[in-house]
C-alpha cells in the first residue's frame, strides 16, 4: 500500500516483487536468474485483456470474511490499464483454499513456546497463531474497527477509504485486539501476491494474467536458452495443466 502514497503504479508495485514469482509459480529454486530479463520484458508486455473471475464458493471463510478479502485483493493490487487485478485474477479463491492445506494449520512450523512478539526479527516468527487463527481474528478485528471508524465493514467502504484503512495496518499505527495489526496486513499482502503469480492450478493467476504481466514462460519444458538474453520472451506463457494464455 506505500507504493500508492507515493504515486507509483501497480505495474511498479508488482516488478519490484517479481523476483518472488518463479519461486510461487514453480516452486524451484533454480530460476532466480529469470526476474532480470523478465523485469525488462514487463515494461513492454502487451495489457491483459478484460476478464473477470470465475464463480466460487468459499469453503473455509464466512460470507462476510470472504467479502473482506475480496475487497482488500482488489485494492492491493487493482486492475488498471496493464491488465487484470488480483480480485480478476481469482487471488481470493487462491487464498479460501490455501486455508484448507497444511501451511494453514502451521502443520509443519515450529510452534511451540516461549514465544516473543517483540524480539528482534532474526528470531523469526514469534507468534502462537497458524495462518488460519491470523486470517480468522484479524478479519473479525479489522472488520470491527471499520465499523467503529466508519459505520460500515471493510467491504462497504469507498475505495479510498479502503486504501487509508489497509495502510493503517500496514504501518501498524492501530492497533487490532487479538493479533497485531502489521503481521495481518503482512499475511494478507503476501498471500495475494502468491495467488496473482502461482500456478492457475492452485486457483489463482486465472487465464495466467499475473504471468502476461511479467512476460514469465510458466511451466515450459524449457526456456533456459531465453535467461541470460535480456530480451523479450516470445512464447506466451503454459500452466502445469497446460493452459495458455
Amino acid at each position: 500500500m506505500s507504493e500508492q502514497k507515493t504515486g507509483s503504479t501497480r505495474r511498479d508495485f508488482l516488478l519490484r516483487t517479481i523476483t518472488l514469482a518463479p519461486a510461487m509459480a514453480l516452486g524451484s529454486a533454480g530460476l532466480g536468474s529469470m526476474a532480470v530479463s523478465a523485469s525488462a520484458a514487463a515494461q513492454d508486455a502487451a495489457p491483459a485483456g478484460p476478464q473477470q473471475a470465475r464463480e466460487y464458493q468459499p469453503t473455509w471463510f464466512t460470507p462476510e470474511e470472504y467479502a473482506f478479502l475480496q475487497a482488500a485483493s482488489a485494492r492491493l493490487i487493482p486492475a488498471d490499464e496493464r491488465g487484470p487485478g488480483a480480485l480478476e485474477a481469482g487471488v481470493p479463491e487462491y487464498i479460501d483454499r490455501q486455508m484448507n492445506t497444511p501451511y494453514a494449520t502451521g502443520s509443519n512450523w515450529y510452534m511451540q513456546g516461549p514465544f516473543h512478539p517483540d524480539a528482534d526479527k532474526a528470531l523469526g516468527y514469534q507468534l502462537p497463531l497458524t495462518p488460519r487463527d491470523i486470517y480468522r481474528l484479524g478479519l473479525a478485528d479489522a472488520d470491527a474497527l471499520a465499523k467503529q471508524q466508519h459505520g460500515k465493514v471493510f467491504a462497504a467502504l469507498s475505495a479510498e477509504q479502503q486504501d487509508q484503512f489497509l495502510q493503517a495496518l500496514e504501518a501498524g499505527s492501530v492497533e487490532l485486539p487479538q493479533v497485531p495489526a502489521k503481521t495481518f496486513f503482512s499475511f494478507l499482502l503476501q498471500n495475494t501476491r502468491e495467488g496473482f503469480f502461482s500456478d492457475p492450478i492452485h486457483g489463482g493467476n486465472q487465464g495466467l494474467v499475473g504471468w502476461q504481466l511479467i512476460n514469465f514462460p510458466g511451466a515450459r519444458a524449457d526456456f533456459m536458452d531465453w535467461v541470460e538474453r535480456g530480451e523479450r520472451y516470445t512464447l506466451p506463457p503454459v500452466s502445469i495443466r497446460g493452459e495458455r494464455a
